[in-house]
């Protein structure tokens, strides 16, 4: 086994070894990939190989190689207000970077195939939104998700604007693939070996790319009932947000702009974290990979940058122990929006809805109520 970029020591290593190889290219799919740990997405037993490029399956749990998920991002040109389809969504690794994209006024769907993988998803999900600071950096589009075969959903449902199924489709479901999708549209799987992106331009007319080489278990064929008639999946309603719902977006929006506005006059630190601790590293000269990510799983770039051959390329001589300079370790990262909140003249219960009632919040909030 073996992967497209070397193994991370943490996520922000993994991510930086993808930025190198260039599977990610755009500030927007980092940013996503950053805010949300990999390792969370895994079950603990299993959490060592989080870093390494390369899928990970445990029954039905299944996630693809941080290579894969990355050229998917990237081909599907998100935009804040989409609707998204995730067709075999299982941990909802992938669904929830994506509404970190979408925002608040996206839509973000997935279907899977196992209830048991949803009700993982679902967990990894409450997880996320509950604890993670990555949560009040961005505004987020929650996936929902159903049980079902991706291949039985019910005509009369919603065409979506991005559509990623992530198992290996075979010819004879592309056109019903295309039909998931609006004009303008962009589809993203693996078709006939390759990651394939297609775009809708026109009510018949398509544009297709091959991305990537890749093999993937096959979509599962549909189990008809006794009476001889499919499942329908129906996909959930484009539900419209309260007054209350969108008064708190609003609200959080404002407080993130003064947050803003006060870090450019130099009167405070906005919303980023504090920077990570810089790795002393040895750029490797980039070149035609193949991937192997399990017995069925593997990909291979199809194509590739030329070769940086200037000297940087060169493996650097190991310095003397007494001439490295010592790590500077890492600040930890301040929540700038949770603060501001709680700074605000406002009663515990308004500031408890305007945070989503947070678990590190709330556990903060009793601790010091306590001293």
């Amino acid at each position: 086994m073996g992967g497209a970029v070397s193994a991370g020591e943490d996520n922000d290593e993994l991510i930086d070894n993808l930025k190198e190889a260039q599977y990610i290219r755009t500030e927007l799919v980092e940013q996503a990939f950053r805010a949300i740990d990999r390792a969370d997405y895994y079950l603990e037993e299993f959490k060592e190989n989080a870093y390494k490029d390369l899928a990970w399956k445990h029954g039905n749990i299944h996630l693809s190689a941080p290579c894969i998920y990355s050229e998917v991002m990237e081909a599907l040109d998100l935009q804040p207000g989409l609707s998204f389809l995730n067709l075999g969504s299982g941990t909802g690794y992938l669904s929830s970077m994506v509404g970190l994209i979408l925002g608040p006024f996206g839509v973000n769907h997935g279907v899977e195939l196992h209830s048991d993988v949803i009700e993982y998803a679902e967990q990894k999900l409450d997880f996320f939104i509950r604890t993670s600071d990555s949560f009040d950096k961005f505004d987020f589009c929650e996936p929902s998700f159903v049980t079902g075969n991706c291949l039985e959903i019910s005509p009369d449902c919603s065409q979506y604007d991005r559509v990623y199924c992530g198992a290996g489709v075979q010819k004879e479901h592309e056109e019903y693939m295309k039909s998931l999708l609006k004009v303008g549209g962009i589809l993203v799987m693996p078709l006939e070996e390759k990651l394939t992106k297609i775009t809708r331009t026109g009510p018949s007319a398509w544009e297709t790319k091959k991305i990537l080489a890749v093999s993937f278990a096959p979509l599962v064929q549909p189990c008809h009932s006794e009476s001889g008639k499919s499942r329908l999946v129906q996909l959930p309603p484009l539900a419209v947000r309260s007054l209350q719902d969108l008064a708190r977006i609003a609200i959080r929006g404002a407080i993130k702009k003064v947050i803003g506005q006060e870090a450019a006059s130099g009167r405070g630190n906005g919303l980023k974290s504090a920077p990570r601790a810089k790795r002393r590293r040895v750029r490797r000269r980039r070149m035609e990979t193949i991937v192997f990510l399990d017995k069925e799983v593997f990909a291979s770039r199809i194509s590739s940058p030329s070769d940086d051959n200037s000297c940087e390329d060169l493996e650097e001589e190991p310095r003397r122990e007494e001439d490295r300079a010592p790590e500077a370790k890492p600040v930890p990262p301040v929540n700038f929006l949770r603060e501001k909140v709680l700074s605000l003249p406002l009663p515990d219960p308004l500031k408890y809805y305007l945070l989503y009632y947070r678990e590190k919040f709330l556990a903060e909030t009793t601790s010091s109520s306590k001293r």
